[in-house]
């Protein structure tokens, strides 16, 4: 497995100023972890930064907003980037979930300071406070219009936000545990929830109805997903008629993470199982890649990149660090990994 090279997260401010520092590291499974630190020692007639390094990395590129740092010794190289915007004054601590609406404009958030707050993509500036959940809200994204924020909490209750005027429009009750994560089915005429009571749920909208409980799995379900299965997957037959008031569910599949350490995949309308993966640990977030490949993020740190056609042996097992993977987002031609540490 590839060595990891890191630099702690506020590298950009610490070599802002004269003299700045910031730490490394270079870890190789199996090696001892190599420690160093970059210095600033003044600027360049242009104005970009003159970074050293300490002995065991060597400094290649730097512009005034990245620099290229190697460890020869484990042959491996990252460019590291300095944030376009930092926005330090919308929460007070630590951001749990947040999205960005479909054109841009604005921002979602949840924090451990017990707040949600919609805010100017642009500038940070807040529009709006969500206020309504008892306790913790867990997650929150805009629907595909860009002017309405689903929410899920600690209370077990699922919300519809105005992200005009604030208002609460919805309130959806059912879940016996507190709201894991959130899905939209198409451009929102449905919605899907899951809980640490153990279950997936879709619900209707209009009606404020839960329309059917989808998995009951005994565990939590940490993290859903749902996307269009691949025209020869079999996504079983509904027991009985889809309500009227089911939209786009069709041909659709239904990834949940479990707390239990499967990976299991549903019909979403016809309820029914279509695979079952066991991993390492706990499952905490899952993603579709396409129609045929998913990824699912362990505690213990796996990344699972699974073909939906055959479960049996995920095509390729990424372990970059132990610490636990907590998101998971498609990018281009590959996706984007959130970890714990």
């Amino acid at each position: 497995m590839a060595a990891t090279l890191r630099i702690q997260s506020d590298w950009s401010r610490a070599l802002s100023r004269d003299e700045g520092e910031a730490w490394l590291s270079c870890r190789s499974p199996g090696k001892p972890t190599l420690y160093g630190s970059v210095t600033r020692r003044g600027l360049s007639s242009d104005g970009v930064p003159d970074i050293a390094a300490s002995e065991g990395f060597v400094v290649g590129e730097v512009t005034k907003k990245s620099i290229l740092i190697s460890c020869p010794h484990e042959n491996v190289s990252t460019k590291f980037l300095a944030p376009y915007t930092s926005f330090c004054r919308i929460h007070q601590k630590s951001i749990t979930c947040l999205d960005i609406s479909s054109g841009g404009g604005l921002g979602v958030s949840t924090s451990t300071d017990g707040t949600m707050k919609i805010w100017q993509a642009a500038n940070g500036e807040i529009r709006r406070l969500l206020e309504g959940h008892v306790y913790d809200v867990n997650c929150c994204r805009f629907f595909p219009s860009g002017l309405v924020v689903l929410s899920g909490g600690m209370d077990a209750q699922l919300k519809i936000w105005s992200a005009e005027d604030a208002s609460c429009v919805v309130t959806f009750k059912g879940h016996k545990g507190g709201i894991l994560d959130t899905a939209i089915v198409d451009r929102g005429r449905n919605v899907l929830s899951c809980s640490r009571d153990g279950t997936a749920r879709l619900w209707d909208c209009g009606k404020s109805a839960c329309l059917g409980v989808l998995a009951d799995c005994g565990s939590p379900v940490n993290g859903i997903a749902v996307g269009t299965a691949d025209g020869s997957l079999n996504l079983g037959t509904p027991e009985k008629p889809p309500s009227e008031r089911e939209v786009g569910t069709e041909g659709k599949i239904l990834l949940l993470a479990r707390e239990d350490k499967k990976l299991q995949g549903v019909g979403l309308q016809s309820r029914q199982p279509v695979f079952l993966f066991v991993g390492s640990d706990a499952f905490n977030c899952c993603t579709f890649l396409s129609s045929t490949y998913i990824l699912a993020g362990t505690q213990d740190g796996n990344i699972y990149q699974l073909d939906v056609r055959n479960t049996n042996a995920p095509i390729q097992v990424i372990h970059r660090s132990g610490a636990p993977v907590l998101s998971l987002l498609p990018y281009r031609d590959g996706f984007i990994a959130s970890q714990g540490n």
